[in-house]
């Protein structure tokens, strides 16, 4: 029997205390479980900071289930496990010679969890990790299977889901061929540069972040993570609007201990070894934190830049990281990028709720005039009635859910609230 996956998210804030737990070792057991229950939700690997993934009857952990990745390589796509993290579907693709299009910070994330939430990575170009969903393979409220494929009517409102349409057992995904990479990393690159070159900074490469600690005069660190085969910029400018490059490799995190990171410092490697922050072997701050993120239209990114640091004093105090991504817009229902090339402005916060809230709720009055959608899966206090109205097909979302699971065997507090 697979060991019990802990009743508890990464970062320890959030509890679960369901009725039952069950972890299958096969799929006829998986189609059992939920078949079987009242209500249910999945728990994958903890990575979310509120309680999307709780319930009070069962939950589910496909965790015991033996993992699987299929590739097709004449159609260029890959039939995976929804429970294998991307650092085991990355390295399986690499291997075969392919490359999935993006990564999120963190490698340790489930790849089922994190498509159902919209997570991303990061690249002006690069749309979201469910962008590159071609398939969803549902086990339904009847124990049944169901696949949504891209070209489906249900299709656009059925990948970013927030596990309301079932139990993933697979997703297929578009693959590109395997690339390398490299990452640099300047220092110091202060507010005025950032608001005034906002646009080519994001635009410099394939991928590119921005983080700082904010504070009364905010520095960021720039990393920029370049596919050797853009000869546009081979050799990156030794300084970036008075930014020089790092002596030395970096932690998001001033101060911390870089061994957890991917390799930097113009080191050719693999897409998978780059594209992430942290390597899968390290576990980055042990969970010893709490996270929210605001997704905003790109549009408007210096005027919300500017916005936060007039309380960059007040973030600074309770704020381990802030780090400023882009992605591209996409046409999933449920996607905090729906309709609109997007900038997430992402927070890392010290783990003290009591502490960190009345500074998110202050953060989210500063972001008020830019409609942010927070990230389903993080922290953030916005009623769940102004977060529905920032979505323009969450009526249509509803609609599929009560179609597909007219008993709300999937639903939740999380749930009940959103779709109130």
């Amino acid at each position: 029997m697979p060991e019990r996956a802990p009743l508890h998210n990464w970062a320890g804030n959030i509890g679960f205390s369901p009725a039952r737990f069950e972890a299958p070792a096969t799929l006829d057991e998986a189609r059992a479980a939920v078949a079987g229950a009242s209500r249910l939700r999945v728990l994958g690997s903890g990575h979310s900071f509120n309680a999307i993934a709780a319930s009070d009857d069962v939950m589910l952990s496909l965790a015991g289930m033996e993992p699987f990745a299929e590739l097709d390589i004449l159609k260029g796509v890959v039939r995976a496990a929804g429970w294998l993290t991307y650092a085991e579907l990355s390295a399986a693709v690499h291997r075969a010679g392919f490359a999935l299009h993006n990564m999120a910070s963190l490698p340790h994330i489930s790849v089922a969890g994190s498509i159902a939430t919209g997570t991303h990575g990061s690249g002006d170009r690069n749309g979201n990790l469910a962008t590159a969903v071609a398939a969803v393979e549902f086990i339904g409220p009847d124990g049944e299977l169901r696949t949504v494929r891209r070209g489906d009517e249900d299709f656009a409102g059925s990948v970013v889901h927030l596990g309301a349409l079932g139990v993933v057992h697979s997703v297929t995904l578009d693959l590109l061929p395997a690339f390398e990479m490299r990452q640099y990393v300047y220092d110091g690159l202060g507010l005025d540069a950032v608001l005034a070159h906002f646009g080519e900074l994001t635009s410099a490469a394939y991928s590119t972040s921005l983080f700082t600690p904010w504070g009364a005069e905010p520095e960021f660190q720039f990393w920029v993570k370049q596919r050797t085969a853009d000869q546009t910029h081979p050799f990156p400018p030794s300084n970036r609007f008075g930014a020089p490059l790092a002596d030395g490799p970096r932690h998001p995190v001033p101060g911390v201990d870089p061994a957890a990171c991917t390799v930097q410092q113009g080191q050719t490697g693999p897409w998978h070894e780059r594209l992430p922050h942290f390597r899968p072997e390290f576990t980055p701050s042990s969970g010893d934190e709490l996270q929210s993120e605001y997704l905003i239209d790109r549009a408007d990114a210096t005027a919300a830049l500017e916005a936060l640091a007039g309380i960059g004093v007040d973030l600074a105090r309770v704020v381990q990281i802030c780090e400023v991504r882009t992605m591209a817009a996409d046409d999933l229902w449920l996607s905090p990028a729906f309709g609109r090339d997007t900038v997430g402005l992402h927070f890392t916060w010290i783990s003290d709720h009591a502490v960190v809230a009345p500074v998110m709720a202050a953060l989210e009055a500063a972001l008020e005039p830019f409609s942010a959608r927070p990230h389903w899966g993080k922290l953030f206090s916005i009623p769940m009635n102004e977060v529905r109205s920032r979505y323009p097909r969450m009526g249509d979302f509803a609609k599929l859910r009560e179609r597909v699971d007219p008993e709300g065997k999937f639903a939740n507090d999380f749930s009940a609230a959103l779709f109130a």
